[in-house]
């Protein structure tokens, strides 16, 4: 599993066992913060097969990969600007999800709370709380070695499952060990309570990423590549006595979109096309993190007009 494809596929497999499992023992005990917690792995897991069919696209666009013609001719820049867009849907519905879990906790809580088998909640408790560990194990463990952004959402996405699930446990065993005792009364609030306090911790977690992904939606240019670019070209502006430069610089999920201008001074010394190249490959080496995600354009001109 050295593969973002790959890692993405066991997660998917393994999501959808699970939200099966939780589904069908949440509907059995009468607990909707395990039907929430199934509904959730299901959108979740739908959201990483479309992930998975844009990192597949992805790969095929880039140099050396097995592009479709059709594709080919019709997204000529690549795919990249998919996956801002499928992370923003994936952490928008499940913010959505885990907003409309709180409506229906506070409202079962106003209404009394619900009757929950404890027995069979805690079955499905123990055996998530492991899978997700093992998963977030695995799935972190195999990005250190690939570098996803989408992998880095589903790792924390099972550790956030994991987390959510511990809790569901610990509320799941209080409510089984007081069962005939003083506080047999608070049972029916215990799992719409939980849901609710589950649900408000879900709500912040996605943020980040949704924000991240507008950023990119909107090309929003990265302070610390701008930075970085800008001081690359003004060492060759002062190097090779250029009158200036402009650059342009986007991410765009992991595609990284840089354009470069160097005015040239009218009427400077004529140079061979191979000796333009040569500069270029010079101007790309210290750019670096040449990869099938760099897209670097570096051009040459007299005429301000055609940087701006």
């Amino acid at each position: 599993m050295t593969t973002e494809q790959g890692v993405l596929r066991i997660s998917i497999v393994v999501t959808i066992m699970l939200a099966g499992f939780g589904i069908l023992f949440g509907l059995l005990s009468g607990s909707f913060a395990i039907v929430f917690d199934g509904i959730y792995a299901v959108t979740d897991a739908s959201m990483t097969v479309v992930a998975l069919l844009v990192a597949k696209l992805i790969a095929a666009s880039a140099p050396g990969g097995q592009q479709k013609t059709s594709l080919a001719e019709r997204f000529t820049m690549g795919f990249w600007h998919l996956e801002p867009m499928v992370l923003g849907l994936n952490g928008t519905l499940l913010i959505a999800a885990a907003i409309y879990a709180l409506i229906n906790a506070v409202g079962s809580l106003m209404t009394g709370g619900r009757d929950l088998a404890f027995d069979q909640a805690i079955i499905y408790a123990v055996v998530t709380v492991l899978a997700a560990i093992a998963m977030t194990l695995f799935v972190g463990r195999a990005n250190r070695r690939i570098g996803s952004d989408f992998l880095a959402l589903d790792a924390r996405a099972w550790l956030m499952s994991a987390m959510l699930t511990v809790a569901l446990l610990v509320a799941f065993v209080f409510g089984f060990l007081i069962q005939g005792t003083s506080l047999e009364w608070i049972s029916p609030y215990i799992d719409p309570a939980v849901l609710a306090l589950v649900s408000l911790a879900v709500i912040p977690i996605p943020v980040a990423t949704v924000r991240q992904a507008l950023a990119d939606i909107l090309l929003v240019t990265p302070a610390d590549l701008k930075q970085h670019v800008d001081r690359v070209a003004a060492e060759i502006v002062q190097r090779y006595g250029f009158s200036s430069y402009r650059a342009y610089v986007a991410r765009v999920g992991r595609g990284r979109q840089i354009e470069l201008y160097f005015i040239v001074p009218t009427g400077a010394p004529a140079k061979r096309l191979e000796e333009w190249d040569q500069l270029r490959d010079e101007i790309g080496e210290a750019i670096g993190d040449e990869s099938p995600d760099r897209w670097l354009t570096i051009a040459f001109t007299t005429d301000p007009e055609w940087a701006d």
